[in-house]
């Protein structure tokens, strides 16, 4: 995963029901390069851009469980305070604070006009 100050956005993450329809675009247009992570449940595609030192993105495949999306993660130190906050200006959360396998702790909110968006904090060193 590339490195990104705290409070900027880290990573991207596109949901698709073709992932290969996405990946073909994606990879023409921006010179993206995928790898296949397989150490969650679904099929997720890191996204590797061109000079990038790993990845900064990735497509997960849904298999028709959820609709099509495309979400930005902010870099945060800490998930749950983050999402307290969003709560406390009118936000609403979508997905709750959760840890990976990985060690890293991500949710997912809407702000206070409804636009989806989503946090999270890497693993320790």
């Amino acid at each position: 995963m590339a490195e990104a100050p705290f409070n900027s956005v880290g990573w991207i993450e596109i949901g698709t029901g073709r992932p290969e329809e996405t990946k073909r675009f994606y990879g023409e247009l921006f010179d993206w390069s995928f790898k296949i992570d397989d150490s969650g449940e679904m099929t997720y595609h890191e996204v590797t851009a061109p000079g990038g030192d790993g990845p900064s993105g990735g497509i997960l495949e849904s298999d028709g469980h959820f609709p099509d999306y495309s979400i930005f993660y902010v870099v945060v130190r800490d998930v749950a305070d983050t999402v307290a906050r969003a709560e406390s200006l009118g936000g609403t959360v979508i997905v709750p604070p959760k840890k990976n396998a990985n060690g890293l702790t991500f949710a997912q909110l809407q702000d206070s006009a409804g636009h989806h968006f989503g946090v999270f904090s890497p693993p320790a060193a």
